[in-house]
């Protein structure tokens, strides 16, 4: 009996199971916040890892741009500079070796056999000056710049108007640096024009925006226009443009809109190359220099207004005598 006894006992002791008192924290998540946790990291540091990249482009970007540009003084040099209010003063710009077209210094090469003007293009007829504008829309085509630009041929020459589009713009806003695209486009355009005859009207245009300082010394879209359009100078240059090729260089702010209807419109900020006829070009000349021999008409007209007395009379109080 007692034998018995202790064998159900024991037996009733082997099937005793023993259960925990309730779920644990741990065993309902199964360590998921953890992976989820890895995950945000990651994709925190890869975004930080992308902002880094765009900041050093963006900076390397500038920095070319400044040390482009300062050949010609158009941000710090031997030229004017420009009251770019986003800018600081004194001489807090990073200086950069300046770059040489051509093996040299900026201006006319000499020794050069392409430099001779009897292997100069010349273009003065219609269909010449299309096929030179045929040329550069598939520059600016090879550029991604196809939309930005726009040809006309004028009694005067051919007109090249490189403008904003709503997706690309040619300069900075509110601000004479031109974005890379603009300015690779026209270092492409320079050995093309190093070798014509012609010479060229680079005009600069702004939209009706102003800006906040509308005071009479500030800076305003007149001294946009014209920076931009030194700009456009200064890139030409850089791509190895002779520096006579340029005859005449305005700034319009937003006087002369494409789009009147909409004065703000991005198409209104442009910069206009005017290659001219060589009959324009003196013109040009006549019109601003010295007074030329002229033959009258009439008793009252003559071919040129630039020989009326009263102009004689302006510019020689102009001249500085001796």
């Amino acid at each position: 009996m007692q034998a018995t006894k202790k064998g159900a006992e024991k037996h009733h002791e082997a099937t005793i199971v023993k259960r925990g008192g309730g779920k644990q924290h741990d065993d309902e998540h199964n360590g998921a916040w953890k992976v989820a946790f890895a995950d945000f990291c990651m994709a925190l540091m890869a975004l930080f890892l992308v902002l880094w990249l765009i900041a050093a482009r963006d900076a390397q970007q500038a920095k070319a741009v400044i040390r482009d540009n300062t050949a010609s003084g158009l941000i710090d040099g031997t030229g004017g500079k420009p009251e770019v209010k986003s800018s600081p003063s004194g001489s807090l710009i990073e200086r950069f070796q300046l770059p040489r077209s051509n093996g040299g210094s900026q201006g006319p090469s000499t020794g050069n056999q392409s430099n001779s003007p009897a292997l100069r293009t010349k273009y003065e007829s219609p269909s010449e000056l299309a096929a030179l504008a045929h040329q550069l829309e598939k520059m600016s085509v090879d550029a991604g710049l196809a939309s930005n630009l726009a040809t006309v041929i004028t009694p005067d020459g051919l007109r090249v108007m490189l403008h904003d589009t709503d997706r690309q713009g040619m300069f900075v806003r509110g601000s004479p640096l031109p974005t890379a695209r603009f300015a690779k486009l026209l270092r492409a355009m320079a050995p093309l024009f190093e070798k014509m005859e012609n010479q060229m009207l680079i005009v600069g245009h702004t939209d009706s925006l102003q800006y906040t300082n509308a005071g009479p010394a500030s800076y305003s879209n007149w001294s946009l226009s014209v920076n931009r359009a030194l700009a456009a100078r200064s890139e030409l240059l850089i791509g190895g443009m002779r520096n006579e090729s340029i005859l005449q260089l305005v700034g319009m702010a937003d006087r002369a809109p494409i789009d009147a209807a909409h004065p703000d419109a991005s198409a209104n900020r442009r910069i206009e190359l005017l290659i001219l006829t060589s009959r324009q070009a003196a013109a040009v000349k006549t019109m601003f220099g010295a007074p030329q021999a002229t033959e009258a008409l009439t008793a009252d007209a003559s071919t040129s207004r630039t020989d009326d007395a009263e102009l004689k009379d302006l510019r020689s109080q102009m001249v500085k005598k001796p």
